[in-house]
């Protein structure tokens, strides 16, 4: 099963990146970051890809949601 988060990214003509989020501009690589970007994304599948535009934006789960939620602060 493919694993959609919601992330898109398209290429703007001044070489910027801009990655989305569910429609929404999340992030904007420029200059050499883009260019990386752009070269990781031609050898990666489409959860791989979905996996890194979540790392570069700073929206992907911790692992400690499960923890937080009980936490005395969340109740």
């Amino acid at each position: 099963m493919m694993s959609d988060l919601g992330f898109t990214f398209r290429r703007a003509k001044n070489g910027d990146v801009i990655v989305e989020h569910r429609a929404k501009t999340a992030s904007t690589l420029r200059g050499d970051k883009a260019r990386w970007f752009l070269q990781d994304m031609d050898g990666m599948d489409f959860e791989s890809q979905q996996q890194e535009m979540a790392r570069i934006t700073g929206n992907y789960k911790r692992g400690n949601e499960r923890q937080a939620r009980n936490h005395p602060r969340n109740r």
